[in-house]
């Protein structure tokens, strides 16, 4: 284990390398590495350099923002639950969140101010897990906390098939359901600059708890033997995953799964303790969604899949291997 160890670093930065140069280097139009490289240095051909560094960089940097908040969010809330299933689409997070960006747009609050889309998506989020906490209360078993998290999760999609019923016109229904897939199709830096605060923030808050996560593996009263306050770390998990989760709705839409299937990969490559998941969860993240945003893009179809369309078939087996596993203990 501890020469796996060693590698996991390496092996993240090669695998974000990699994606990252995909994702700038892959696209409709096909651009030579040479080329890209050029562009991106601000010399070549000013048709390529618009489509390199305005149309994918921002969708690249965006990939690797919002797969980094996925994947740091469903190590922390499976260190935090002490449940493997737990990430922010299963437990209701990424719906709540959702529904919020929903209301800003159905409303039309998002064309009254920018700011309205990821404010709404990070209340709705917030409000998710706090419904979540109270339904599950102290319980400490995989079926109460999934049964919670459906039932959240349902509640947030009734909401959003009541706005898509109700919709004033047809193209207002489309254009949420079309947002709701996930995508970071015809993304800019306007969008870059949206995002950033509330992940970054969303990620410092969550990496902030690593040892009170550790804690927590032996159980709520010995961790708060050991000097751990489980109020603030519960505040700051809740406030953590609503703004990084949030934030990354309000310009992905709901991208589901990327928080369940990473922590589960790169588990085996550390000492298995929730801080040490951490990080190469948020690595693992970034490069998963993007090398899913670049299989969108090559994957023949008379349309461009979407992304939470992708997310959703790698992780529908992982999380189904994990709940048979998980039966036993119910």
């Amino acid at each position: 284990m501890p020469s796996t160890r060693r590698w996991l670093w390496p092996a993240l930065i090669l695998l974000l390398v990699i994606a990252a140069t995909a994702s700038v280097g892959i696209g409709s139009a096909a651009i030579p590495l040479p080329r890209v490289l050029r562009a991106l240095a601000g010399g070549g051909d000013p048709v390529e350099r618009a489509i390199l560094i305005e149309l994918r960089l921002p969708r690249t940097l965006l990939a690797l923002l919002v797969g980094a908040m996925l994947g740091i969010a469903g190590a922390a809330l499976q260190g935090y639950l002490r449940n493997p299933l737990a990430e922010p689409l299963v437990l209701g997070a990424s719906n709540g969140a959702a529904l919020g960006a929903v209301v800003a747009l159905y409303f039309g609050l998002a064309a009254w101010h920018e700011a309205m889309v990821p404010l709404l998506a990070i209340g709705g989020a917030l409000a998710s897990l706090a419904l979540l906490f109270v339904l599950a209360g102290r319980a400490e078993s995989a079926l109460t906390l999934i049964l919670a998290g459906i039932a959240v999760g349902t509640l947030a999609g009734a909401g959003i098939s009541l706005a898509l019923n109700l919709s004033p016109n047809p193209f207002a229904a489309m254009e949420i359901a079309t947002w709701l897939l996930g995508s970071l199709e015809d993304r800019s830096f306007h969008h870059v600059a949206l995002a950033l605060p509330c992940i970054a923030a969303g990620i410092v808050l969550l990496a902030w708890d690593g040892r009170a996560l550790d804690a927590l593996t032996l159980g709520e009263d010995s961790a708060a033997t050991l000097g751990i306050d489980l109020a603030r770390v519960r505040i700051r998990m809740l406030l953590g995953v609503a703004l990084g989760v949030g934030g990354a709705v309000a310009v992905s839409g709901a991208i589901g799964f990327v928080g369940l299937i990473v922590p589960h990969l790169v588990r085996p490559w550390t000492d298995r303790s929730p801080s040490a998941v951490l990080w190469p969860s948020a690595a693992g993240g970034a490069a998963l969604l993007c090398l899913a945003d670049v299989a969108v893009r090559v994957i023949p179809s008379s349309n461009e899949l979407r992304l939470g369309v992708v997310t959703a078939f790698l992780g529908v087996p992982v999380f189904l291997v994990h709940l048979m596993r998980e039966r036993r203990l119910w």
